[in-house]
């Protein structure tokens, strides 16, 4: 009985170390491939783009909007986003379909796209004084 006792608990030990060794290894893999300008995830949610990095103190410098930079710790950093894939063309039927508020959202999406954040602002502003 004992014996099967000893065994139980080192296939448990065993177990526990080889879990241990492959997250290090999945971490050490992940961190090799962080290099400026890669899509990032922290730990907390931030998204961003690794604008440098500093090993000696393991720090990462985050763009997380132009102009905003965030220094994180490089295990705060915890996934490499890959860019999503373009959207796929739609058939010609779905398009005669798209309704007034789909329609609205793509026109609002060209525009903001070409605003700046001031021009967004007093666009929204304008709107709000045209509905009183």
């Amino acid at each position: 009985m004992n014996i099967v006792l000893f065994a139980m608990l080192g296939l448990f030990v065993f177990m526990m170390f080889r879990r241990n060794k492959k997250t290090k290894e999945q971490q050490a893999t992940l961190q090799s491939q962080f290099e400026p300008g890669v899509e990032v995830m922290t730990s907390f949610g931030l998204f961003g783009r690794i604008v440098s990095m500093d090993d000696e103190e393991n720090k990462v410098v985050l763009e997380l909007s132009p102009g905003n930079l965030a220094t994180v710790h490089r295990q705060a950093v915890t996934k490499i986003v890959e860019p999503a894939a373009e959207a796929q063309a739609l058939p010609d039927e779905a398009l005669a379909v798209r309704d007034d508020a789909s329609s609205l959202a793509a026109d609002e999406k060209a525009i903001a796209a070409d605003e700046t954040p001031d021009e967004t602002l007093k666009r929204l502003n304008d709107e709000g004084k045209k509905d009183i």
